[in-house]
């Protein structure tokens, strides 16, 4: 059984999320402060964190900046902020997803089961041989998970490394934002083109050499994005 960390801390909606998860055959912990709820998601063994952006202690965005660093797990960051700056703050610390809330209890088991099919089927494809993308200087090990720029390893986040290696693995082709995020994040966008925006920014500042001339990963205006080769 999948357990789920819900960090929040507005005690009516954690157990309204929880509720609804637990209907779906999720393990389910609260946390209601960003103190607990930081040490619950380090000490124990989760596979999927929900996480409030504006909590006591420590915020949002701290949790999941140190998360990330130690565990690859999905996370999903909540809030009532609207502003696009902290989605992309978020996004750009790790965060696999960002709901705004007022949200559907319904809406967050889809992307919680979205997230956790998509983990599984990238932790059970480390049993294969690795599987190796050379591209004029980048070389993605699939397997491992890893990326070299002309023989330097980069850190990239789950859904960044997912997103670089689908592109190189159809180079040529123009993909819409729409279509990138419902090949990475199985799901419809539902206005939540940013993600996609964002993702591509952090790859750029990584694999390009000039970002703001990319040689790579190109825009094509009005459609989207393809991979050079």
């Amino acid at each position: 059984m999948n357990r789920i960390l819900i960090i929040e801390d507005e005690e009516a909606i954690a157990e309204l999320e929880k509720d609804y998860l637990e209907l779906s055959d999720f393990e389910v912990c609260i946390k209601n402060n960003g103190t607990d709820g930081l040490d619950a998601a380090l000490s124990e063994n989760f596979d999927l964190i929900v996480l409030d952006l504006m909590l006591p202690g420590v915020d949002g965005f701290e949790i999941c900046k140190e998360v990330r660093e130690k565990k690859d797990i999905p996370i999903i960051m909540v809030s009532a902020k609207k502003e696009d700056i902290d989605k992309i703050r978020g996004l750009g610390l790790g965060a696999d997803d960002y709901m705004t809330k007022p949200f559907s209890p319904s809406e967050l088991v889809a992307r919680v089961k979205a997230h956790l099919a998509r983990y599984e089927r990238l932790v059970s494809s480390s049993t294969v041989s690795n599987d190796i993308i050379e591209i004029r200087g980048i070389k993605i090990d699939k397997t491992a998970r890893r990326v070299w720029i002309d023989g330097e390893e980069k850190a990239f986040t789950g859904k960044e490394f997912d997103l670089l290696t689908f592109l190189a693995e159809h180079p040529n082709h123009v993909y819409s934002k729409d279509e990138l995020f419902r090949e990475i994040w199985d799901m419809d966008s539902i206005g939540d083109i940013a993600t996609v925006t964002v993702h591509i920014k952090k790859i750029r500042e990584k694999v390009e050499y000039d970002s703001t001339n990319p040689q790579y990963i190109e825009t094509i205006w009005g459609v989207g994005y393809r991979f050079k080769v």
